[in-house]
C-alpha cells in the first residue's frame, strides 16, 4: 500500500517558536504539518471510503487511534496504531485528532514532512508584538506555495509565503535560500530534537562526537545544518 505525497495546498504552517537571532532581529521557526481531514481525503482517494476504518482506545490513560485498511488479497483488516497528545484547545478532541494523524503517519500519509528543512523566517514590523511576559508573540500566517520531492519522498524544493503571497522562505532546486535570515542556534536545534523524541543527552553526544567539539557552543553554522538533517532523519526513521 503506497500513498501519494502531500500537495502544497494540503500542508499547513505553524509557528513553533519566536526569538531574537544574532542579528538582533525577531524571527520565527516554522513547522509543517497536516490536518486530519487530509488523512481522511487521502484514505478515501486511495483505498475507497468503504475500505478503511478508524477506532480509538485508551491504554494507560493515553488515547490511541487505529487505522485499519481492508486487504482484499488476504481477506482481512490490516491495522496500524499510534498515540496522540492533547492540543491547546479541547483536550479530548485534540488527542483524537492527533492520534489519527499519527496513525496516518504509520501508514505513510504525510511521512515526507519529517524530511522538511529547518525553516526560519525573520518577522517584519507588524508581524510580532511583545506579550505580557515580555517575550515576542506573533499571529503571522504562512503557507506552503510550492513543494517537490525526490524518488525517496524527501523534500527537495519548498517555498513558503505570507498572507500577502510574498515569498518568505525558499529551499532547494535552484531556489536561492535566505541565508541572511537562516541563523541556527542550539535552542532551535534542541527544540527540533525534543519534538522528535531525541533527548538532549543524545543530541549533545552526536554533535560532540561528529564535529569533534567539546561543547554545543563551539558549533558552526554548517554544523547546525548537518545536525538538523540528522535530527530529521531520526524523526523519519521513528515513523
Amino acid at each position: 500500500m503506497k500513498f501519494r505525497e502531500l500537495k502544497a495546498s494540503e500542508i499547513d504552517c505553524r509557528i513553533q517558536s519566536i526569538g531574537q537571532n544574532k542579528a538582533k532581529a525577531i524571527g520565527a521557526t516554522i513547522l509543517l504539518y497536516k490536518d486530519a481531514r487530509v488523512d481522511m481525503n487521502i484514505l478515501d482517494e486511495t483505498v475507497g471510503a468503504m475500505n478503511w476504518q478508524r477506532g480509538h482506545s485508551v491504554v494507560d490513560g493515553n488515547l490511541y487511534c487505529t487505522i485499519s485498511i481492508w486487504d482484499e488479497t488476504k481477506g482481512q483488516w490490516v491495522s496500524k496504531s499510534d498515540v496522540g497528545t492533547e492540543s491547546n484547545t479541547e483536550k479530548e478532541k485534540g488527542q483524537a485528532s492527533d492520534s489519527f494523524k499519527r496513525a496516518g503517519f504509520n501508514w505513510g500519509i504525510g511521512r515526507e514532512l519529517y524530511t522538511a528543512p529547518f525553516i526560519y523566517i525573520t518577522l517584519q514590523d507588524g508581524e510580532w508584538y511583545e506579550g505580557k511576559d515580555g517575550k515576542p508573540k506573533s499571529n503571522a500566517k504562512f503557507k506552503v506555495k510550492d513543494i517537490a520531492y525526490d524518488n525517496n519522498r524527501n523534500i527537495v524544493k519548498l517555498a513558503v509565503v505570507d498572507s500577502k503571497g510574498k515569498v518568505r522562505y525558499t529551499f532547494g532546486e535552484n531556489a536561492q535560500q535566505q541565508t541572511q535570515e537562516t541563523v541556527y542556534n542550539w535552542q532551535t536545534l534542541k527544540a527540533r530534537a525534543t519534538q522528535g523524541g531525541i533527548s538532549e543527552e543524545e543530541l549533545v553526544r552526536y554533535v560532540t562526537e561528529t564535529f569533534k567539539v567539546s561543547k554545543p557552543a563551539d558549533l558552526k553554522q554548517d554544523h547546525y545544518q548537518q545536525a538538523f538533517n540528522w535530527v530529521n532523519a531520526k524523526r523519519y526513521a521513528q515513523r
